[in-house]
């Protein structure tokens, strides 16, 4: 009987693992209209942003807002929230990187959707100069954990949550560059001196300009900390919840009841930032782990996210970062509508059909779903 829970248990982690790693076929519909749009279709290879707008790139009196995603339509509602609740949208400037296959998909859509009066640049990473000139120390790391990590297999003796824990592991978004370039964006904006970074599973729901006006006292990251609530999943965590303490490596440099803070909605100061060995001090940190079989941490940017901004980071109100939209079924709509950004972390994403039904419409709300292209591909509200 305890040997069928147990597979039982492990069966049911399996399947919510797949389903929030894969790729729903009515998004990767949307990729493929998109792409045959662009090449059919000048309208949707349009220079984004136009060439008389290009100067605004670099101008540190705009905004500037950095998403890195390959997911069109999550990064349409990110993009979209931002430029809906601004109050002055012509200083918003909208940076959003993408890999290679997803840049002509990315393209057309925001080609097709301008967001004017704000300015979007869409990127694939390939076009940075910084980027494509030599080698980038978290790509290489990247290479050896992938090969780490495909040797997995589960074992017999391991509990149900080990297991769950080592298959989220495995997850493509924690082998993807998206989820890492934040750690280069000093290199990849050479020009700018601040900026704020944006994961694709948030909705914006108020002006964000006051976040310049935050003072992070001479710090890098302005961030929400994540260890003053109760609930178990997201806002009661310190480093002891994320890093590996029985490991004397990490036992020795960090202390197990300092708080974490949340990625995801993060004010960099990218001028303090280059006085720093903060992106230097996070490739070292990979590479231990890889040399230690990954038993510092598991799975993510955040670890070694908290270990390299350690020291670095300014605590901001809550109030401008609330997660576990995709953990925690029992947030209420209300609750959520009172924040100004609201992060679906978690596996429940609201593009997928597991997401909570009473907080879908937060996110669907930045969504058109009369679009020819959303709707040709079956991309419901519910």
């Amino acid at each position: 009987m305890e040997d069928r829970t147990r597979t039982a248990k492990i069966q049911e982690y399996l399947y919510r693992h797949v389903a929030s790693s894969s790729i729903p076929k009515q998004l990767h519909c949307l990729a493929l209209r998109l792409a045959n749009e662009h090449s059919t279709n000048a309208a949707a290879r349009l220079q984004l942003p136009s060439a008389e707008l290009v100067p605004a790139l670099v101008d540190n009196s705009y905004y500037h807002f950095v998403l890195a995603s390959d997911n069109v339509l999550a990064a349409a509602v990110v993009a979209a929230s931002i430029v809906r609740n601004a109050l002055r949208p012509q200083k918003f400037v909208i940076h959003i990187i993408t890999d290679r296959k997803t840049y002509y998909p990315m393209q057309a859509w925001f080609s097709l959707h301008p967001l004017s009066p704000a300015i979007v640049e869409v990127k694939a990473l390939h076009h940075f100069d910084w980027f494509s000139k030599g080698k980038v120390p978290v790509l290489e790391a990247m290479e050896k954990d992938q090969k780490v990590r495909s040797q997995f297999r589960e074992n017999n003796t391991e509990k149900p949550k080990v297991i769950a824990a080592k298959l989220q592991a495995l997850s493509p978004k924690y082998n993807s560059m998206m989820n890492h370039i934040r750690i280069h964006l000093p290199e990849l904006f050479p020009s700018l001196n601040k900026l704020v970074f944006l994961d694709d599973d948030i909705v914006v729901q108020t002006d964000l300009s006051p976040l310049w006006d935050i003072d992070l006292n001479g710090k890098v990251n302005g961030a929400v900390e994540t260890c003053r609530g109760e609930d178990q999943y997201v806002m009661s965590k310190k480093l002891k919840n994320y890093l590996n303490f029985s490991h004397p490596l990490i036992a020795q440099h960090f202390n197990p009841e300092d708080c974490a803070w949340a990625y995801g909605m993060n004010i960099f100061d990218l001028e303090a930032w280059r006085n720093t060995n903060i992106s230097n001090t996070y490739h070292q940190w990979l590479e231990q782990n890889l040399k230690s079989d990954l038993s510092l941490w598991q799975l993510g940017t955040l670890p070694p996210g908290l270990i390299a901004f350690h020291g670095h980071v300014q605590a901001i109100d809550p109030f401008w970062h609330m997660l576990g939209l995709g953990y925690q079924e029992n947030t209420s709509y209300e609750d959520a509508e009172t924040a100004g950004v609201i992060h679906f972390n978690g596996r429940a994403k609201p593009w997928l059909d597991i997401a909570f039904p009473q907080l879908r419409p937060l996110w669907a709300k930045y969504v058109d779903f009369s679009d020819k292209f959303v709707k040709s591909c079956h991309i419901r509200a519910a």
